[in-house]
């Protein structure tokens, strides 16, 4: 059988080797305590999935839907960024359905560039951005993310022959899996920098609405001259818990939208219509559930951080996602850190490696997880 040459480009997959090892545990009757996995293990609230419910009983969402989403869920989308973030959108060119905020990460890609263009990431970063730029032939330039930066890259620093060929930037803010927030100065900077350079401006914002300590995070598109150049990847998944349903949308710049969309007429036929009934029900309705969820997770932030610091841990508490980015407390890579912590205590946490050569030296904790398990986590931990 033959691949792609492109296929073939792609880095190995350390998550892989992680689930097999946990498989391996597992036989052996190990209590594994996952927290690699960003996956919320709280239930999609009850008002949605009640929604869902009603629109999979409506036979007119038994046929294909709207390529580009349904009228009802960008409208809501577009109610939902003018009540959370005072970003104005027209639902109907500035917003765009997907099928989850990967999908839409991964198809831009293909919209927008050509093979032997380069794309700027973040390292470390969200796997995606990386692979599909593989995947279309495109070289990719990482752009690191270090802690005396604030886990903001250095757009300054970037190759002139790099940013010659660039076409694509991503950032993404709260960030995974440093779980750092981006200031104002930086968003100001970026979309000055994309301007300048002629670059489309990639803003994930899957972790924007979870957040604590009275910690609000803006939207690109607040930003002057944003709209010219930037799209902004929005995910049901995290916000709602609804990571299994699938549905997303994307708001910004009008022409990027459209060449996305042509992507995803041609290969997909966008979310299922009961699920967008019942993600414009979470947009439009009380935020209440989200502040709700994200009481859960600082309750549990403050469990790991607070237990791992008394055992000479030195993590500064996050003021968003459901992620924890700690610095490894002794002298070891990452990689095989994470492999002791995981057959030592059974606790099973990912390697900063994983999201690029510059997530050395560090792993990262999910928060995804019940709190009481988190404090056995913590005490197996603590115990070595």
């Amino acid at each position: 059988m033959h691949t792609s040459n492109n296929l073939k480009k792609l880095p190995p997959y350390l998550f892989a080797e992680i689930d097999a090892k946990k498989q391996e545990l597992r036989k052996k009757g190990v209590d594994l305590i996952d927290l690699s996995i960003g996956d919320p293990d709280l239930p999609t609230p009850k008002h949605i999935i009640d929604a869902i419910c009603e629109g999979a009983h409506d036979p007119n969402n038994h046929r294909y839907p709207s390529y580009n989403g349904s009228q009802e869920f960008r409208e809501a989308a577009a109610i939902y960024l003018k009540n959370t973030k005072n970003v104005v959108a027209d639902p109907d060119k500035e917003i765009l359905t997907l099928i989850g905020s990967k999908e839409g990460i991964a198809h831009i890609i293909f919209a927008c560039t050509n093979p032997g263009d380069v794309v700027l990431v973040p390292s470390p970063g969200y796997p995606v951005y990386t692979s599909a730029s593989i995947i279309a032939g495109c070289e990719v330039f990482e752009m690191p993310l270090r802690k005396d930066n604030d886990f903001m890259p250095d757009l300054k620093a970037i190759p002139k022959d790099k940013l010659k060929k660039a076409k694509l930037i991503f950032i993404n803010y709260p960030n995974n899996p440093t779980s750092a927030t981006a200031t104002d100065e930086f968003y100001k900077e970026v979309v000055e920098f994309s301007i300048k350079n002629n670059l489309i401006l990639c803003h994930d914002a899957a972790y924007i609405d979870i957040a604590y300590d009275g910690y609000r995070s803006p939207s690109i598109l607040e930003f002057d001259g944003a709209r010219d150049v930037a799209i902004e990847f929005h995910s049901l998944s995290k916000t709602y818990n609804m990571t299994g349903w699938r549905v997303g949308f994307a708001a910004g710049n009008k022409d990027i939208l459209s060449a996305l969309g042509k992507i995803k007429t041609n290969v997909d036929s966008s979310a299922t219509a009961a699920v967008q009934h019942g993600g414009a029900v979470a947009l439009e309705s009380s935020q209440d559930c989200v502040k709700e969820a994200c009481k859960v997770y600082q309750k549990r932030r403050d469990v790991l951080i607070n237990g791992l610091n008394g055992k000479g841990w030195k993590i500064e508490p996050p003021k968003a996602t459901f992620y924890v980015w700690a610095e490894i407390p002794e002298k070891t890579d990452s990689r095989t850190f994470a492999a002791k912590i995981m057959e030592k205590t059974g606790v099973v946490i990912t390697p900063g490696v994983g999201f690029g050569i510059a997530g050395e030296g560090f792993v990262r904790f999910s928060l995804s997880y019940p709190t009481a398990r988190i404090e056995e986590a913590v005490q197996r931990i603590s115990s070595l």
